[in-house]
């Protein structure tokens, strides 16, 4: 069984996502994205933590700490189980198409696949919700490094709701693709937003 996702080097990170196998593929990269941007605003407030100019943000900036290190946990998480989520859906599509089973098991695979970036794309609005007021109590000279990971962590909702969206055909007909379509442009649109006041502010 090959190491996690969060636990090889780089380079074997990016060569995996290079060769030619079914995973990890763009549902595991959102989450790692979403990740690094969690991990740079998180520099950004270990070097605002005792500064004295901020002292008035101490409390809120070591609040921010704990939560910016879960959030990149769980984003870790998130990509090793979208990849784990894809590889069921593959499994299924290998399926015999005279295989009367196929056609739903297809359905709760797509399902199951659509959980992990639908998680991430939560996980980053609420990372971007927290960078917005970041903006206001950390370290000025590493206000790009707070814009770039605002850029990320809303590149990150961007990618989530592509995989979200290139699964709903195989949900069948209903409102649930309907509902998750709109779920995913009010998604897009919110760290869009948020994104765009934190480059702005800072």
């Amino acid at each position: 069984m090959p190491d996690s996702l969060a636990d090889v080097s780089l380079s074997v990170l990016l060569g995996r996502f290079a060769s030619r196998t079914p995973t990890p593929g763009g549902g595991a990269a959102a989450p790692l994205v979403g990740a690094l941007a969690s991990a740079l605003a998180h520099m950004v407030v270990n070097y605002s933590i005792g500064k004295k100019s901020l002292a008035d943000h101490e409390a809120d900036l070591t609040g921010a700490a704990g939560r910016l290190e879960r959030a990149r946990s769980t984003l870790l998480e998130l990509a090793e189980a979208d990849a784990e989520a894809y590889a069921s859906l593959n499994d299924a599509f290998k399926m015999a198409r005279d295989d009367p089973a196929r056609a739903e098991r297809i359905r709760s695979a797509a399902a199951a696949a659509i959980i992990p970036p639908r998680a991430t794309m939560a996980t980053c609005i609420d990372l971007l919700r927290m960078l917005e007021r970041l903006a206001t109590m950390t370290n000025r000279q590493l206000a790009s490094d707070l814009r770039i990971a605002a850029v990320l962590a809303e590149a990150a909702v961007r990618a989530s709701a592509e995989n979200v969206r290139v699964n709903l055909p195989m949900l069948g007909d209903g409102k649930e693709p309907e509902a998750l379509a709109g779920e995913c442009e009010r998604s897009v649109a919110e760290a869009q937003e948020r994104s765009g006041r934190v480059r702005q502010s800072t």
